[in-house]
């Protein structure tokens, strides 16, 4: 028979008792972390406040204060898709078959069987978004939604890749803006696409403020074409580059501001870096890597190595600075050991935790012996400690540059098997190989390894770890 009330008030006196016993401890239960990535598109070494930058960014110097900042941070390659395939996937993009940009002709797109930060994280109960630019595959098979992201709203490729472009070879068809995975417009008022990608994170982290959630908001700008909305319109007297960058700083500021507006500072883990180095290509209408050597299309530092904050209140040290080598790779599994998440197993994956730089923990080290520039499946030169080793190859250089919109042209030039101490010439421009002949060796060693691994087209290796990018279904 059911347990009543009796008269000594027995049973509502033990429930009382249970219930005062276990309450409390689900309350204090640990909320698993946030994470937003801002990932800016194009942007330079030297574009904002934080690392030397002329222009007002005061939300990134905010974060900056309030975080820490990377010196040596480094995307996979100095391109588009490359490079979001390696942040997303943890993976060198050699490794996975992502190469260059895709276009709106390309039939291939990011494997099904690849996992995502997304994907990673939705086994730990994540709300997952994306808000802007994807660039892995435009087809529905390639697309966030079937990829570990609750939403996407956004371009599916870069925004110059529509049929506006001053000097396309081939004519791009209009430009779709998709909502999950339907066109809801095309060739979109690119102005409004900064604001746009702010209001849907905004509504995001106000709709998922009392469940952990994965927010990746991948901005266009500052890629060519440039746009500002009203808003900043008047500052573009100043230089319309930099203008987008103020809107950009806009966008962090308004991310950081719903956050305290939730009550979700301390529970958030934010991370703001670019995709490569500046399109030097665009004269005025690209930024800065200085003093960083040439920029995007190139594995000179100005290509690969670009700014990078991290803000965690109360869990990460304020105004610090991280000289070690990192890499966006390292993303994925640094987020998914502090949702208590499991990396893929099954595969390489060519990432680490940093979260003992991060954190600040004494005596933290890069937990990478090397890393690799890869331009496509050329290797062309390799990293250890502060040792650059340029293996002979060729590489771009705008000659000249263009302005205003238009791209000028690319010269070819040469460099031969060149060392560089990093600490002591950022700027790549004094070859000490000859004084150092042990750390050449040493490199070229390292240089073998990954030949073995990765592959290197310019020597017609095959690598023994690639995997297979996905390919269209007919």
């Amino acid at each position: 028979m059911p347990l009543g009330p009796t008269r000594s008030g027995f049973v509502p006196v033990l429930l009382t008792v249970v219930l005062s016993f276990f309450v409390p401890a689900l309350r204090s239960a640990p909320r698993l972390p946030n994470f937003i990535i801002i990932f800016v598109d194009d942007m330079g070494y030297a574009d904002i406040g934080p690392y030397s930058s002329k222009t007002k960014t005061p939300n990134l110097n905010r974060l900056s204060r309030e975080g820490v900042r990377f010196t040596d941070f480094y995307v996979a390659q100095p391109v588009c898709s490359a490079s979001r395939a390696a942040l997303l996937t943890g993976c060198y993009p050699n490794r996975i078959g992502i190469l260059g940009a895709l276009n709106p002709f390309s039939k291939q797109g990011i494997h099904s069987n690849e996992r995502t930060i997304a994907a990673v994280l939705k086994t730990r109960g994540y709300a997952t978004a994306i808000y802007g630019k994807w660039h892995l595959g435009f087809q529905p098979q390639f697309l966030p939604t079937r990829h570990g992201f609750d939403e996407y709203f956004g371009l599916p490729y870069s925004n110059d890749m529509w049929p506006k472009h001053p000097a396309a070879s081939r004519p791009f068809p209009p430009l779709p803006l998709i909502e999950g995975e339907r066109t809801i417009e095309t060739d979109p008022d690119q102005s409004q696409l900064t604001t746009w990608y702010t209001e849907r994170a905004v509504k995001f982290i106000e709709k998922n403020r009392d469940r952990p959630f994965f927010l990746y908001v991948p901005h266009n700008m500052p890629h060519v074409p440039l746009y500002v909305s009203s808003k900043f319109a008047r500052q573009a007297k100043h230089g319309l580059y930099r203008a987008v960058v103020r809107e950009l700083d806009w966008s962090v500021g308004e991310i950081l501001k719903t956050l305290k507006k939730n009550g979700l500072d301390e529970e958030t883990l934010v991370i703001f870096a670019s995709d490569n180095g500046p399109w030097l290509l665009y004269g005025n209408h690209a930024g800065s890597a200085e003093p960083l050597r040439e920029g995007k299309a190139t594995t000179f530092d100005g290509g690969v190595r670009v700014p990078c904050i991290m803000r965690w209140p109360g869990r990460i040290p304020r105004g610090k600075v991280i000289r070690e080598m990192a890499m966006t790779m390292d993303v994925l599994p640094t987020l998914a050991k502090l949702a208590g998440a499991e990396v893929p197993a099954d595969r390489v994956i060519d990432g680490k935790d940093i979260w003992p730089l991060i954190s600040g923990q004494p005596g933290a080290k890069t937990p990478h012996e090397a890393y690799f520039y890869y331009w496509e499946r050329h290797l062309q030169a390799v990293r250890s400690g502060k040792w650059k080793l340029h293996l002979p190859h060729s590489y771009v250089k705008p000659d000249p540059p263009g302005a205003d919109a238009r791209p000028g042209k690319y010269s070819e030039r040469q460099i031969g098997l060149e060392l560089f101490d990093l600490d002591n010439d950022i700027a790549e421009r004094k070859n000490i190989a000859d004084l150092h002949p042990d750390v050449v060796a040493r490199l070229q060693a390292l240089a073998e390894q990954s030949r073995e691994d990765l592959g290197d087209s310019q020597l017609k290796r095959e690598g023994k770890n690639v995997r297979p990018a996905g390919q269209l279904e007919e």
